[in-house]
């Protein structure tokens, strides 16, 4: 499994409105990408302008199909003005979860 941890910080004044174009993008991806196995967003605790998205996709393959997505690009591009800074990421294998793991957890990440 290929795995991608990205942090983005957002302008005070866009908070909520980057939350629930990022809430789109993530049931879009899960709910019709059968590649995408999890999509899950995080807020920094301590800096509340810090978002953090981890995605686990099949293969990166499935991550390069995500990027061509109608939904990603909706979000990309109402989300471009929000943020302040570079977006930065990471990209992983898996260890845990095994394959098998993951394949199982995605019905459960459809029920939101």
């Amino acid at each position: 499994m290929y795995s991608v941890f990205v942090t983005i910080d957002v302008k005070p004044e866009y908070l909520e409105d980057f939350e629930q174009a990022s809430l789109n993008d993530a049931k879009g991806s899960v709910s019709n990408e059968s590649g995408c196995l999890r999509f899950d967003i995080l807020r920094d605790h301590s800096l509340n302008s810090r978002f953090y998205l981890y995605e686990v996709y099949r293969d990166e393959q499935a991550l390069q199909d995500h990027l061509q997505t109608p939904h990603f690009k909706i979000w990309h591009s109402t989300v471009e003005n929000m943020v302040d800074g570079d977006i930065t990421s990471v990209k992983m294998n898996t260890v845990f979860p095994s394959g098998s793991g993951w394949e199982n957890q995605k019905k459960t990440t459809l029920d939101w």
